[in-house]
């Protein structure tokens, strides 16, 4: 792990200095551009051999067509750690009423909102927005309804935290009475609801066993017994096929993915919801402002995610928690990116 034990003040300083040239202009910072752009104090010269001595350290390279350096994930680090000791930035006003107008303009379900934060995260950014669904298992089933949709067929609706609804088809054998669909529907829901998905998958032919019903219901009880596990995985979404991604197109802008190669990471990791999941959800250990987590290039431990960053803030709905984030290149605007994203995170969690 990097840290600023490792730098004297002056190189501190150089090295912030870098950092936001390169993030502004996308060009190897030079000494004499440093001296004139920040004020340093210092001669070109002095500024030179602190960049040296930088380099030796690890935290800037040298490009070999270009008399500049750049930062190394390293220097990321260090940088982003000091930001993420420090009280979180401003955000714009007409950025805050933006995020609150476009997100709260879509009162549906939680993708229906999740997707609206990725989009207008993006935008905002300019990065890829992103957002991980909320984990169900820690869920509780609210209300369970049992809904004819043909003579064999029945469509079974969960309801649970914080107004997240599923559905997935019931195939029964033979014509079943409407006595029958109720009468096994106030069962599920005595035996079942108000206990978290966690316990049912765990107890759930147990907690339908001994019911005494009408010999018309027992069948269609049964294939609940049966089958309940199955039914239940059915209608929860798997935990990468609840992954959002924003507008891959404002990264293709930026002049890191104007090269084949890097473009198609991004196109290809967009594509692999496993593989971009377990990023979202990657909590790096050296981050400090609460629910704030940042995965800088190689801490990822990954080659194909080696010239990402992902910056993510968890959100609540309920007992319920998920993720919303940015994927960007290395070199991003971190104090803005960093704000931006905690600030959706808790207009996410008010929201819902």
């Amino acid at each position: 792990m990097a840290t600023s034990d490792e730098l004297t003040p002056r190189e501190r300083r150089v090295l912030e200095a870098v950092i936001q040239t390169y993030v502004q202009t996308a060009e190897p910072a030079g000494s004499r551009v440093l001296a004139r752009r920040h004020g340093l104090g210092v001669s070109p010269a002095t500024i030179r051999n602190t960049m040296s001595d930088l380099e030796e350290k690890g935290f800037l390279s040298h490009p070999h067509t270009s008399a500049g350096r750049v930062p190394t994930d390293k220097a990321y680090r260090v940088y982003v750690d000091s930001l993420l000791n420090s009280p979180a930035g401003a955000i714009v006003a007409s950025e805050r009423e933006r995020l609150r107008e476009q997100i709260a303009a879509s009162h549906s379900t939680i993708e229906n909102i999740l997707r609206r934060a990725a989009q207008s995260l993006g935008v905002l950014t300019q990065e890829l927005g992103v957002a991980l669904g909320p984990r169900l298992d820690a869920s509780v089933l609210r209300r369970l309804e049992l809904v004819r949709v043909g003579s064999d067929r029945l469509l079974l609706v969960l309801t649970l935290d914080a107004g997240v609804v599923r559905t997935v088809f019931v195939e029964v054998a033979g014509t079943l009475s409407d006595i029958a669909v109720i009468e096994v529907s106030q069962v599920l829901n005595e035996r079942l609801a108000g206990h978290s998905l966690r316990e049912l998958r765990a107890s759930f032919a147990d907690r339908l066993r001994d019911t005494q019903t009408q010999p018309a219901s027992a069948e269609l009880l049964n294939i609940f017994v049966q089958e309940g596990d199955q039914l239940f995985d059915a209608a929860l979404p798997a935990e990468d096929g609840n992954v959002i991604v924003g507008q891959a197109s404002l990264l293709a802008e930026q002049p890191e993915f104007s090269g084949a190669e890097n473009l198609r990471r991004l196109l290809t990791l967009t594509e692999e919801p496993a593989r971009l999941a377990d990023a979202l959800r990657r909590k790096h250990s050296g981050d400090e402002r609460p629910g704030v987590s940042i995965t800088i290039g190689g801490e990822h431990g990954d080659p194909r995610l080696d010239q990402f960053t992902v910056v993510t803030a968890e959100y609540h709905a309920g007992a319920l928690a998920g993720v919303i984030g940015v994927i960007g290149p290395t070199r991003m605007p971190y104090d803005k990116v960093i704000a931006l994203v905690q600030h959706t995170s808790r207009l996410l969690s008010d929201l819902l």
